[in-house]
């Protein structure tokens, strides 16, 4: 007796392990969705100091150790909000981040948190 060969391949099983993978991935692309910081990027501008000394802008200093300094004083981590929270009252028209090149980028971004929990709304990021 002889055996017939098996030519044909079944991929209905096959699709329909690719139509629930889809399904999946349509419940869950809509909770993917995560909340980033919106940064916006200004044009390269020279790097000369021509601020306004009456600019009510607060400057923190992140040094390549990763401390913080606001006027040239050093600043505690635990402080920062506290800080912050204080001069925002005063100085009202942001936050300017200056960073160094060897700073490390979670010191900056707690900063960035710190400054934004306090009630800063317009923050900007500088390296020095």
């Amino acid at each position: 007796m002889r055996r017939q060969t098996f030519n044909e391949i079944n991929i209905t099983p096959l699709t329909d392990i690719f139509l629930v993978l889809l399904i999946i991935m349509m419940v869950i692309a809509p909770m993917l969705d995560q909340q980033g910081l919106n940064l916006a990027i200004p044009d390269y501008v020279e790097k000369t100091d021509n601020t306004p000394k009456d600019s009510k802008i607060l400057t923190v200093t992140v040094s390549a150790d990763n401390k913080y300094y606001v006027d040239g004083e050093e600043i505690a981590e635990s402080e920062l909000f506290n800080m912050i929270k204080e001069k925002s009252a005063v100085l009202t028209d942001g936050l300017m981040i200056e960073a160094e090149g060897d700073s490390q980028h979670g010191c900056v971004v707690k900063l960035m948190d710190t400054a934004r929990n306090a009630g800063m709304h317009s923050i900007s990021l500088t390296e020095i």
